[in-house]
C-alpha cells in the first residue's frame, strides 16, 4: 500500500487583535506577507517562509491527488475534444471592416484580427496574443478596441494576473507598437470618437481604480480628467453606442453616478449628469433621433426594485427631468440595455431566465411602451438569452445568443424592423454532442424562512434519480451576480460519468430580481448559505443526491458559500472544491489597505466602525467559525497574485481546517504560484485546472460513497 504524505504542519503565531471592543485570537497571520502590493507585481518578492509553505502545501496535495494523474489526463483530452481547435468569433461589421478573433490549432491564445466587410479574404491580423505570450507563465490581453478611424488598436495586458494593466498601441498602417505605453491601469480605456484621444483608469497603490486620465491615442502626456475620492467606489470610461458622449461612471453596488463629456469637444471637463444620491443606481442610455434628443435613464429611483426606463431631455439630464417611460413592474428585471439609431432593446429577467424586448424610436412617445415592444423569448424551463455588442449605431440588426444546459449556443441576427430572424452560428462540437441525451430541470426548494430556491439540474437521461448517482452542487449568491443556464462543455465530462450537475440559485444573485440580491446581502447573507443547504437537502429528497454523497463547489464569493456551508452542514457533503475563496472575512473587511475592503463594505457591512457589522461577520466567517466537527474532503485553491482574494486566505483557511477538524478526509490547498484571480491563462492551462477539480471531485465522493445514504 502507498503510503499517504503528511500534510504540511504551519507554524502557529497567536496574533492578538482588539477592534470594537471585542478580542481575535488568529494563529496564521503570518502567511500574509507584509509587502504583499509588491508580490502582486512581482511573485519572487514573495518572503521566503511564506514561500516554502506554499510550495509544501502544493508538494502535498500533488501527492495526494496522485493516483487521479490519468483520470485528469483523460477529462482533458475530453474537454479538448469538444473545443474547436480553429474556433473563429462571429465577424461583427465596423464601416468598410468586420473584425473578429480567431485561433490557430494548438495555440493557448487568440489572433485579432479584421477583413474587408463582406469578405472572407484580406484578412490583417491586428494582434498575435499567441506570439505575445511566449516566454510568460501567465499572459492576458483583458480589452482590446480599434479606433473609431480603424487606424490604431489598443490593449491592455497583464503578465503576472495581478490585474495591474499595461496599455500598448498599435499602428495599423505600419504594425507597430507606439513608445510610451499606459502603465498602472486597470485595463479600462476607450477611444475618443474622433480617434484622437485615449481615456484610461489609473489602478493606484492600494490596487484600486481612482482615477481617469486623458493622453493623445499616438502617445504623449496624460492629464488628469476626474478623481474619485470614494475609496469604496469604482470608476470606468466608455463612450455612447451614438459616439455622441464620453462617459465616466462611478458606482458601487448600492449607489452611482455618471459624468459626461461630448465627443465634439473630448478635452471638456466631465460635468455631472445627476449627482449621487445614497441607494439611487442609475446609467445613461444616449438615444437621439425622432422628436427629441434624449437619454434613457436606467435607475432603480423611487423604490423600483427591479429597475425602470426613464427619458430625460440631454439637454437637462438632473433627476429633476427624468421623466417615466417603461414602468418599473415587480419580477420584471432591467439587466441591460442598448440603443440603436432606430431602435432601442432590453433584456428583462423573469422567474431566472431572460426576455429580449425591443422598441422602435417612432413608437418612444406612446402612453404604453411594452405594449408596442417586440419580445424574444424561449419556451423552455432553462435557458439564456444574451444581446451580443454591436459597434454600429445606425442599424436594424441586433444580434443575440441563445443557449441552454443542453443545447450548444446559436447566434442570431434579428431585423427589429421586420422581425426576421437569421442563424448566423452553431458552436461546434468536434467530438459530438447529442442534446437530446440530456434533460435540464428547473427544480424549487423551500427555505426554513419559506423562500423558494431554484434549482437547475442537468443530467443524462439515463441517469437514475433514486440516490445513486454522484452530485455536484454548484452555488455563488453574492453582489447580485446571476449563474445564468448556459452550455458548459466542461461540466459534461461529470454528466456523462453519471453525475448530476445542479446549481443552486441563492440568494445574494439577482436570478429572482434585485430583491433576490438584497435578501442575501448585509445583514441577511446567511439567507444564502442556509438556501445553499436547503438546495442539497431538496435534491437528496427528491433522489438528485444523497447525504454524504454530494461534492459542493464554489469560487470566489462562493467560496464563501463552500466555507459556510462547510461550517453548517458538513455532513451533506463528500467533498468541497473552494476555489480562491473568500474565507478569512473578518480579517479582510477589517483592513483598508486591500483593494476590495472599502468597495465591499456596502456588502457585507463595517466591522471597523459598526459593532453590529462586526458582529454579524464574526457569527458566519468561515475562518472564524471552525469547529470540532467532522468535515469532508476538501480542495482550496488560489491564486498568488490574486488581488481580489488574496493567497493568504485558502492558506490559512487550510491550515485551521487540518487544526480542528475530527474527521480522517484531507484538506487540500493548492496555490498558483504564476497566476491571479482567474487561475491559469491560456484556454488549454485553464482546462487542466477544470480537469482537476473535476478528478478532485470523483476522488472525494469515491473516498466517502461506503458512507453515503439516502436521506
Amino acid at each position: 500500500m502507498t503510503e499517504v504524505p503528511s500534510p504540511p504542519t504551519a507554524r502557529q503565531e497567536p496574533h492578538r487583535i482588539e477592534q470594537l471592543g471585542r478580542v481575535r485570537v488568529d494563529p496564521y497571520a503570518w502567511m500574509k506577507d507584509e509587502n504583499w502590493q509588491a508580490v502582486l507585481r512581482d511573485p519572487a518578492a514573495l518572503r521566503a517562509d511564506i514561500a516554502e509553505h506554499l510550495r509544501a502545501e502544493n508538494a502535498y496535495a500533488n501527492a495526494l491527488l496522485e493516483p487521479t494523474t490519468s483520470l485528469q489526463a483523460e477529462i482533458l483530452a475530453e474537454m479538448k475534444g469538444r473545443m474547436k481547435q480553429d474556433e473563429m468569433s462571429l465577424p461583427v461589421p465596423d464601416g468598410a471592416w468586420e473584425y473578429y478573433a480567431r485561433y490557430e490549432p494548438g495555440a493557448q491564445h487568440p489572433v485579432h484580427a479584421r477583413r474587408p466587410r463582406g469578405s472572407s479574404a484580406g484578412e490583417q491580423v491586428l494582434l498575435d496574443v499567441q506570439a505575445l505570450s511566449l516566454g510568460h507563465d501567465y499572459y492576458v490581453v483583458a480589452s482590446a478596441q480599434h479606433s473609431p478611424d480603424h487606424r490604431l488598436y489598443a490593449y491592455a495586458e497583464d503578465a503576472q494576473g495581478s490585474e495591474v494593466y499595461r496599455i500598448q498601441v498599435r499602428d495599423l498602417d505600419t504594425g507597430e507598437t507606439l513608445p510610451g505605453p499606459v502603465e498602472s491601469s486597470t485595463g479600462d480605456f476607450a477611444f475618443s470618437p474622433d480617434s484622437a484621444w485615449i481615456f484610461w483608469t489609473w489602478r493606484d497603490e492600494h490596487g484600486r481604480p481612482t482615477r481617469i486620465y486623458r493622453r493623445p491615442a499616438r502617445g504623449g502626456e496624460d492629464v488628469l480628467v476626474y478623481q474619485e475620492t470614494d475609496p469604496g467606489f469604482f470608476i470606468g470610461v466608455e463612450v455612447s453606442a451614438s459616439r455622441a458622449w464620453i462617459m465616466i461612471t462611478c458606482g458601487d453596488q448600492e449607489t452611482s453616478e455618471t459624468l459626461l463629456i461630448p465627443a465634439t469637444d473630448p478635452t471638456a471637463a466631465p460635468r455631472i449628469a445627476a449627482p449621487r444620491v445614497k441607494g439611487e443606481r442609475y446609467s445613461l442610455i444616449h438615444w437621439p433621433g425622432g422628436a427629441h434628443d434624449r437619454f434613457i435613464v436606467h435607475t432603480n429611483t423611487g423604490d423600483a426594485i427591479d429597475f425602470t426606463l426613464m427619458q430625460t431631455p440631454v439637454s437637462d439630464p438632473d433627476r429633476s427631468a427624468w421623466r417615466p417611460w417603461v414602468p418599473h413592474r415587480p419580477g420584471h428585471f432591467i439587466i441591460g440595455v442598448t440603443a440603436f439609431a432606430g431602435h432601442l432593446a432590453w433584456i428583462e429577467r423573469r422567474d431566472v431566465n431572460n426576455r429580449i424586448l425591443m422598441v422602435p424610436i417612432a413608437d418612444a412617445d406612446a402612453p404604453d411602451i411594452r405594449a408596442h415592444a417586440a419580445e424574444i423569448a424561449v419556451e423552455e424551463e432553462a435557458y439564456l438569452l444574451s444581446l451580443d455588442g454591436s459597434y454600429e449605431f445606425d442599424t436594424t440588426t441586433l444580434r443575440y445568443g441563445y443557449q441552454s444546459p443542453t443545447t450548444p449556443r446559436h447566434w442570431y441576427d434579428y431585423d427589429m424592423t421586420t422581425g426576421a430572424r437569421t442563424l448566423r452560428k452553431v458552436q461546434e462540437i468536434p467530438s459530438g454532442h447529442d442534446s437530446g441525451a440530456y434533460v435540464t430541470r428547473r427544480l424549487q426548494a423551500t427555505t426554513p424562512d419559506g423562500a423558494q430556491v431554484p434549482i437547475t439540474v442537468l443530467m443524462r437521461t439515463d441517469t437514475p434519480t433514486d440516490g445513486t448517482a454522484p452530485l455536484l452542487l454548484y452555488g455563488y449568491g453574492s453582489y447580485g451576480h446571476a449563474i445564468e443556464a448556459s452550455f458548459s462543455t466542461r461540466t459534461l465530462s461529470l454528466v456523462d460519468r453519471g453525475w448530476i450537475h445542479a446549481v443552486a440559485h441563492v440568494r445574494g444573485g439577482s436570478e429572482k430580481g434585485r430583491g433576490w440580491f438584497l435578501d442575501g446581502r448585509g445583514r441577511a447573507k446567511p439567507n444564502s448559505f442556509t438556501d445553499f443547504v436547503a438546495c442539497a437537502r431538496a435534491l437528496i429528497a427528491t433522489g438528485h443526491g444523497s447525504a454524504g454523497g454530494i461534492v459542493a463547489h464554489g469560487a470566489s464569493a462562493g467560496g464563501l458559500l463552500m466555507g459556510a456551508v462547510a461550517n453548517l452542514a458538513p455532513e451533506l457533503f463528500a467533498g468541497i472544491i473552494a476555489q480562491v475563496p473568500f474565507v478569512d472575512m473578518l480579517n479582510t473587511m477589517s483592513d483598508t489597505s486591500l483593494p476590495l475592503t472599502p468597495p465591499e463594505w456596502p456588502e457585507w457591512g463595517n466591522p471597523i466602525t459598526d459593532p453590529d457589522a462586526y458582529d454579524l461577520i464574526a457569527g458566519y466567517s468561515p475562518y472564524d467559525n471552525l469547529r470540532a466537527a467532522a468535515y469532508p474532503t476538501i480542495l482550496a485553491m488560489g491564486g498568488l497574485s490574486d488581488p481580489r482574494v488574496t493567497y493568504w486566505e485558502p492558506a490559512k483557511w487550510a491550515a485551521r481546517l487540518r487544526d480542528v477538524s475530527t474527521s480522517a478526509n484531507p484538506v487540500l490547498c493548492r496555490i498558483n504560484m504564476e497566476a491571479g484571480h482567474g487561475g491559469a491563462s491560456g484556454r488549454f492551462d485553464s482546462l487542466k485546472e477544470a480537469a482537476l477539480v473535476q478528478a478532485f471531485a470523483i476522488w472525494a465522493w469515491q473516498r466517502a460513497r461506503p458512507a453515503a445514504v439516502t436521506a
